[in-house]
């Protein structure tokens, strides 16, 4: 019995691009969770709203939040490009 040579080209779901993307959203997501932590007062006694309640945190994070999650969807249904 002789083996038969298929001539198939095994390729990856995601190619480099569908990485960078998937990196960069990733990255966006940290910066949005990290602009939302702080406004811890130094005592229990202390309440700062502006601080705990400031625009950064309210709108500016969650809409980078967000943002990082919709790239990270781009760049997972993104076709690959075909290379001949």
């Amino acid at each position: 019995m002789k083996k038969e040579e298929n001539n198939v080209k095994h390729s990856f779901v995601f190619d480099s691009s569908n990485y960078k993307l998937l990196l960069i959203g990733l990255a966006v997501n940290i910066i949005g969770f990290l602009l939302m932590i702080g406004g811890a007062a130094d005592s229990p006694d202390e309440f700062n709203a502006e601080e705990l309640f400031s625009h950064r945190r309210i709108t500016v994070a969650p809409i980078v939040i967000v943002l990082g999650y919709l790239i990270i969807f781009y760049s997972i249904i993104k076709k690959p490009s075909k290379k001949d």
